[in-house]
Parts: C-alpha cells; sequence; structure tokens
C-alpha cells in the first residue's frame, strides 16, 4: 500500500449558517476565492488505511510545493513517494518493490479517473473537479451548501457539498456509474495562523465489490517554509507492474 494522502496556532474550524438567498455562482465563486495561496506545505500526517483484508497505519511526514510536487517519507525512509504533473513514483524497502508510472495505480486505488490536480485538490479540501466547466444547481442540505451539475452526465455522478463559514468542501462524491466505482471524501478543517486547512479526511473508495478506506489526521502543518524533496529509487528493486 502507498499511502499519500495540520503545529503553528491550530485550532478545529466549526460553524457558519448556510443563506438560502446565495447564488449557486456565488456559491461557487466564494469557493475558488477562499482557496489557500501558498508555496509550500509541510507536515505530518497520520494515515489508517483498510481494504477488508489488510489494515495499515502509519504517521509520514508530507511535503508540498503548490501545483508541483507531493512528497511523503515513512519513517526511517522506508517508504517513500514523489507526485509530480507527469507521473507517479514511490518504493517500499519492505518490500524491495518501487512503481513509478503514470496516475493509473492512484486512479485503482481510489475508483476514479486522477491526475496531480485531483490528487492536490483532494489533499486540501478543493473540488477535485472544476466546478467553473459546467453549470451547477444548488440546494441547501442540513448546515451545507449542495451541488451538483445542472445537466446529468452519462459516465459520472458528481455531488460536492460546502461549508458555509468558508466554503470549503465539507464532502465530494464522484460515481463512475458504468464500471460500479465510486469515490467519496469528508473533511474537517482547522485553522493555520489564519489559514484554513484539512485536519481530518475520510475517504471511501469501491469498486465493484472492493471497498477502500483511507483516513488521513494532518498534524503540525506549516506554510512557505523552505523546502527540499529527495528521492531515489533505491538499485535491485523489483519494479511492479500493473495488470
Amino acid at each position: 500500500m502507498m499511502g499519500f494522502t495540520a503545529c503553528k496556532s491550530a485550532k478545529s474550524i466549526t460553524g457558519g449558517e448556510v443563506d438560502s438567498r446565495l447564488s449557486t455562482k456565488r456559491i461557487i465563486e466564494n469557493h475558488y476565492a477562499n482557496q489557500l495561496e501558498f508555496k509550500t506545505l509541510s507536515g505530518r500526517v497520520k494515515i489508517d488505511y483498510s481494504d477488508g483484508e489488510d489494515a495499515q497505519g502509519v504517521t509520514v511526514s508530507l511535503r508540498m510545493e503548490k501545483d508541483e510536487v507531493i512528497w511523503i517519507s515513512a519513517p526511517l525512509g522506508m517508504v517513500k513517494a514523489r507526485i509530480t504533473p507527469e507521473r507517479v513514483s514511490f518504493y517500499n524497502k519492505l518490500q524491495n518493490e518501487y512503481f513509478d508510472g503514470d496516475f493509473s495505480y492512484l486512479s485503482d486505488l481510489l475508483g476514479t479517473e486522477l491526475d496531480f490536480t485531483k490528487v492536490q485538490n483532494l489533499l486540501l479540501g478543493t473540488a477535485v473537479l472544476d466546478m467553473r466547466d459546467e453549470k451547477y444547481t444548488s440546494t441547501i442540505n442540513g448546515s451545507n451548501y449542495q451541488l451538483k451539475p445542472k445537466k446529468a452526465r452519462e459516465l459520472f455522478k458528481i455531488l460536492f457539498q460546502l461549508e458555509p463559514g468558508n466554503f470549503k468542501i465539507h464532502s465530494q462524491e464522484i460515481a463512475q456509474l458504468e464500471s460500479n466505482r465510486l469515490l467519496t471524501a469528508e473533511y474537517t478543517y482547522q485553522d493555520i495562523s489564519g489559514s484554513v486547512l484539512p485536519n481530518e479526511i475520510h475517504i471511501v473508495a469501491l469498486e465493484k465489490n472492493e471497498n477502500t478506506k483511507i483516513d488521513l489526521s494532518f498534524r503540525s502543518l506549516e506554510l512557505n517554509r523552505p523546502l527540499n524533496f529527495p528521492y531515489k529509487i533505491p538499485k535491485g528493486f523489483d519494479e511492479i507492474i500493473l495488470k
């Protein structure tokens, strides 16, 4: 299993009231206006993974350079990963194996087609799909705004819920109906020196009869520190070949 996917002045963020007068357009505008602007992000993430047969828990170091690289390292560098817009790469010293290729590995793991932007958005509490690319309708669901595309897609079902306090994603769901695949992610947030960042992310990926759960808990997050991203696949490791 490759995990991937918060500390100074951290506190949990709750609250906010929905405004029934708010237009769908304004809700979407607020979502993108409130996105975090940063150069780098670093911290630690506790990852709990379960697929029904295997369960693992590990705390890793996380480093990000926005739009450029996501880097993860388990204790003692036993597992290390480097994700860029071009490729996904990781190695596991416990298994003496590595993967170095496209986003098909993560797409298979999470049950939906992914690229770098989608993975980055998933980790930051941003809509995985750009809501500005098509028209949406909005309703109020409990204490959140619920948005879905105005025109139903043939192959996808998309649903976003946004929190009213900061217009970050409360939950997002992408279902691929033909292939019986579903990805859901639910979020809580924390305030890091005035910046809103995820506190916990609960991810569930369903594919046919397989159910994968990944819980991420972010700790000690810091923004805009100078970072490096050391990564080199050890010699002699076996390459993971996707079937």
